[in-house]
């Protein structure tokens, strides 16, 4: 049997033993797919005992994604600019290290905004943690002109936008918060990769209105399904791209290095995980 899991402190929150096992049932593949919760301080002793053990792989989550990055033992190209890695293989060469969140975030924009909707358009990217050096990839892969970066610490952001400037075409600027209003009246999309609106944090306080009439926002969190942020621009009209599409995507390319296919996103997926969401 195929053992895969995910890697996260803590996992029991995680949807995706729920998401791959729905796709092992469909496909009737012999496998298995858990959650392994770990402590920052064991994940490098339990990813050798996991690979001893006989699993094919893992995917991983917060905290672990920096410490993935830098326990592979070789990178794909989005892992290594992006300095982060969601998702580990074993194999007879050692571990490769690769980022599908890149790939997840631009699926889901690309599913409800269409392929062309940002070329030429800037964006506006809340956050300058982890998630957001792969939302800024996201974004330049969609071609959006400009990606402004906005985080309560301006300093981090500009060292976000400092480090990835050299890997992108689109242009890259930073500033606080308080930047919010003169940053969004023109912009196609807000994405939020930060963790405000999680189930248990507070919201993040932004005037929705000074945002253009056609403008989408997206947010990465899913749980809840609709974050504050979202269920406001729905209200004043807007478009909006909940998390769980970035989940259901980035998890396709995990499934098919654990279990040899390649999965399909549907809406009985979607259907499967919003049941999940409204169980606890």
């Amino acid at each position: 049997m195929l053992t895969a899991g995910v890697m996260g402190w803590p996992a029991r929150q995680s949807l995706s033993p729920r998401l791959h096992s729905f796709w092992l049932n469909e496909h009737g593949i012999d496998g298995a797919f858990v959650p392994l919760p770990t402590r920052p301080e064991d994940f490098s002793a339990a990813l050798r005992g996991l690979r001893l053990s006989g699993f094919c792989g893992v995917n991983v989550t917060v905290p672990h994604k920096e410490a993935a990055f830098a326990l592979a033992d070789r990178l794909d190209p989005l892992a290594r600019v992006a300095g982060a890695v969601n998702l580990l293989v074993f194999g007879d060469g050692g571990t490769e290290g690769f980022n599908t969140d890149v790939f997840g975030l631009a699926a889901s924009l690309m599913g409800t905004l269409g392929d062309a909707t940002l070329t030429g358009k800037p964006t506006v990217l809340l956050g300058a943690g982890g998630a957001s050096r792969a939302a800024v990839l996201a974004l330049d892969s969609l071609g959006a002109s400009e990606i402004r970066i906005l985080n309560r610490h301006r300093g981090r952001g500009e060292a976000l936008a400092s480090a990835l400037a050299p890997a992108v075409k689109a242009k890259l600027t930073a500033t606080g918060l308080e930047g919010w209003s003169k940053t969004a009246r023109d912009a196609a999309l807000v994405v939020n990769a930060t963790s405000a609106g999680m189930k248990g944090t507070p919201p993040l306080d932004l005037d929705i209105e000074v945002l253009p009439k056609d403008a989408a926002v997206c947010d990465i969190v899913y749980n809840p399904l609709e974050t504050d942020l979202l269920k406001r621009a729905r209200h004043a009209g807007l478009r909006t791209i909940d998390g769980l599409g970035m989940l259901m995507h980035q998890a396709v390319p995990s499934f098919a290095a654990f279990f040899g296919v390649t999965p399909k996103v549907t809406p009985a997926l979607r259907a499967e995980l919003e049941k999940a969401l409204a169980d606890g």
